[in-house]
């Protein structure tokens, strides 16, 4: 049996599986895009899917950190769409 694949969540500063967590991705083009499919070119950061994280992340601003840009409120309607 394989080992999962484990991710850092850049909110709540914990690791999980991969497949459990929604990719964040800042683009060679210095956009910010959702990638749920997480094969979007670029530097990645990973958040739980869920309401709670979404207002965290809004909040603290730990994916802006984390990417390094300020991410656009656009953004993060888009990231609603996916969160439970």
């Amino acid at each position: 049996m394989k080992k999962p694949v484990l991710r850092f969540d850049s909110v709540n500063k914990v690791k999980a599986e991969k497949d459990s967590l929604l990719r964040i991705v800042l683009t060679p083009s210095g956009q910010v895009e959702v990638d749920p499919s997480g094969r979007i070119n670029g530097h990645g950061v990973y958040m739980a899917p869920t309401v709670e994280t979404l207002k965290k992340a809004q909040l603290s601003k730990a994916l802006d950190k984390a990417l390094g840009v300020e991410i656009p409120e656009e953004v993060f309607v888009k990231i609603g769409r996916y969160v439970k």
